[in-house]
Parts: C-alpha cells; structure tokens; sequence
C-alpha cells in the first residue's frame, strides 16, 4: 500500500508541476492548491481589471488564456456563462439559457464552478441543468435538465455541485431515486451510468489514485461514499447524514487520510486502505460550513469552521492524524466562510468573506500573517490563481488582482 501512495504521489507531483491553469473548482487537481508562489506585498496588489457580473457564488476558472465566470442575467431567470480575456479582461463572449424559476436564501445565481476540459466547459446551474459549452467560442454543445430527468427534487438553496471530468464521462450529484449520482458521457451528455438512492448535497466531489485504483468521492445528503469512475459501483462508504441537509464541503484527501466535514456533524478522519475505511477520529466541533479545508504537507490540514447562530467563522490548525485542534484564530474570519489557497511554497492565501486578502505562513504552533490587503467586497467565492493573478468574484465585479 505505500508502494502505491508513494507512486500516485509522484505522477500526482509530476501533473501538478505541468498545470498552470486554474481550469476547476480547487483548481487543476481539486484540491485548493497552486504551483505558483507569492511573496508578501508590502503595498495593495494591484487591480488589473475588473468587469461587473450577475449574480452567483460560482467561483471563476482560468484555461487557455480565459476567465470563464457563471452567473444569473440580470432581471432574469437566465443562466450565463461569460468568457473573458486574461489578461485585459475584454469580454470574448456570453451564452445564456432559460433555466426556469428559482428564488432562495442568500442569492438566487448558480453556485457551482465550472468545469473546463479539452477544448469544453460544462456548468451545473442552480435548478440542475447540466450544460456543456465551446470553450473557444461559446456554443452549446449539448445540455440536460437532470431534475427533469431523473424525477429529483431540488435542493432547498439550489443545486451546488461542481462537476467533475474523470476519463470520457461528467459527474454531477443529482439527487434521484436510483440516480445520486450520474456520470454522463463528455462528449455527447449520454447517460454513462447511475448510481445510489442518496438525497444530493451542496457538496462537489473529488478523483483520487489512478488506473484500477481510481476512486470518485462523493459526499451526498447521507454518505461519504467512493464510486468505481467506470461503472459506479461502491467501492467504501460511510454512513455521514447532516441533521439539516447542508453538506457543502468538498471531501479532502491528506496523505492516507480522507477528511469529511459536515455543520451538524463536525469533521471526520477516515484512513484510507484501498478499499476499505476506519474511522480514525471525530470532532463535533470542528464545523465547516462550505470552505473546504487545504492541507499543507501530510500532516497539518487548515479549515474554516462556521455555524448557523454565532454567525462566526474561525480559521484552524488542524493534525490531519489524529483531528487534534492545534491552534485557533481568535479574530473571526468571516459571518459564516473565508476560501482557503495553497501556493506553490506552501504559503496559504485567505481570502475572507469581507474581502481582505491575506498570506499566512502556515504553522503547528501559532498563526503567522505575512501581508494583508482589502481586495474585493463581500464574497463566497473561492478564488483561482493562475500566471501570477487572483481571480476573484465578490457580489458585483470579477477582478483580476496582479500577485507577482
């Protein structure tokens, strides 16, 4: 078994060191991190464009020189995915559908990211209609209204999940009976296979190992649970049902480790041995609301927990081992979030829900602020890193910020 965590490390290692897109939610391998470093800023960074957007928490993704956002039309029931140039921020193109009438809490724009994959970018929007659109000039490809579909009810927020590509299929957690979880085929939107009877949550999956070891994770509104990528069949599972159907974090994968967070529940830490799983802690108290932690190394994890009454978020010190809370930030980071980024020197970026941007120097022992600066407005958003830029998407504009 180390044999195996060593090699899938180092092919990890090797296509990380490749990616310098920021081309899915947690960008190119899912899981928050860049290869890219950023020294502390002595001045504000600086602005290089910004470009006003509707509304969403659908977080910006960067591929080929793009910037793709997702957002509601203004004064519409409209989705639309916007294209723009990287670099100037010139608007290359917009494409919008109907996707039908939707009002919650909180917003009423898509909140899951954009997924952009050889040449196609495929969206999931707030009512569940999955689209898959021309990367270069923003025609519709094909596109599936998966509520419709498979006969699923739609979460109380909206549909949230971020899909993800894995071989020749599209994944998204749909929530119906006999249908959780489908995959679809990329190219055409055939149905490839469905699985589990598991209620959706907010939550976005992840891909971990590679070849016969490959494994989807998926958090649904009763499980963790990894499927076979070809067929969906269960590979493990483990029973993790939030008491008021809010699952929103992204699974994260540490060393051996797969941490689960839910905000009833707390977090979870369950060691990984191919097929199997033992839970090696849980902590109540270490809530997440929907910022999914980023480990640094294999042994530290930094989340941010929030909660529904205290309407306070918290930045944390975590061992990933052993759930131990090695340290907490007194000063709150946000009302219920703040997005959390690794860069290439393992340095963290926060960007809180206020706005502000700041770089840590992760440490066991103590919290080490680098530079602080105010960026944006109010966001939810999780930011991308790419070619020495911050992408960043607060309640009104997209803003292209200058780290190098």
């Amino acid at each position: 078994m180390k044999s195996t965590l060593a090699l899938s490390a180092l092919l990890f290692g090797a296509a990380f060191a490749r990616a310098a897109d920021w081309p899915q939610w947690l960008g190119p391998n899912r899981n928050g991190a860049s290869a890219e470093t950023v020294a502390p800023w002595k001045e504000t960074p600086k602005i290089a464009w910004k470009q006003a957007v509707g509304e969403g928490h659908s977080s910006p993704v960067v591929a080929a020189g793009k910037v793709f956002i997702f957002s509601k039309v203004k004064d519409k029931i409209d989705e639309v995915l916007e294209a723009f140039d990287a670099k100037t921020g010139e608007r290359l193109w917009q494409q919008s559908y109907d996707r039908g009438k939707f009002t919650s809490l909180f917003g009423n724009g898509p909140r899951g990211t954009p997924c952009v994959d050889n040449g196609n970018v495929y969206t999931f929007g707030i009512t569940g209609i999955l689209t898959s659109f021309d990367a270069a000039q923003g025609g519709r490809r094909w596109q599936i209204d998966t509520l419709k579909e498979y006969k699923a009810g739609n979460l109380f927020f909206g549909a949230s999940c971020s899909p993800i590509v894995v071989g020749d299929h599209v994944l998204v957690n749909v929530g119906g009976k006999g249908a959780s979880i489908v995959a679809f085929d990329k190219n055409s939107g055939k149905e490839a296979w469905k699985a589990l009877d598991d209620s959706a949550s907010y939550a976005s999956p992840i891909a971990i190992g590679r070849g016969d070891s490959r494994q989807i994770i998926f958090l649904t509104g009763k499980r963790l649970v990894a499927l076979a990528p070809q067929n969906g069949d269960i590979v493990w599972q483990f029973p993790f049902q939030d008491a008021i159907s809010e699952s929103s974090t992204t699974p994260v994968s540490v060393g051996d480790m797969l941490i689960g967070s839910s905000i009833t529940l707390g977090s979870v830490g369950l060691k990984l041995d191919g097929t199997k799983v033992a839970k090696e802690w849980l902590d109540p108290d270490l809530t997440c609301y929907f910022s999914t932690p980023v480990p640094v190394g294999k042994e530290q994890l930094y989340m941010v927990t929030g909660s529904m009454l205290a309407k306070q978020a918290s930045l944390h010190c975590v061992d990933a081992a052993t759930g131990k809370n090695l340290w907490t930030r007194k000063d709150k980071v946000g009302a219920y979030h703040a997005s959390l980024l690794r860069t290439g020197d393992n340095k963290l970026l926060l960007l809180e829900e206020a706005g502000s941007l700041v770089l840590v120097d992760p440490n066991p022992k103590e919290y080490r602020e680098l530079a602080r600066a105010k960026i944006c407005g109010n966001t939810w958003a999780h930011p991308a890193l790419a070619d020495g830029r911050l992408y960043v998407r607060d309640d009104k504009e997209l803003i292209s910020v200058e780290m190098k």
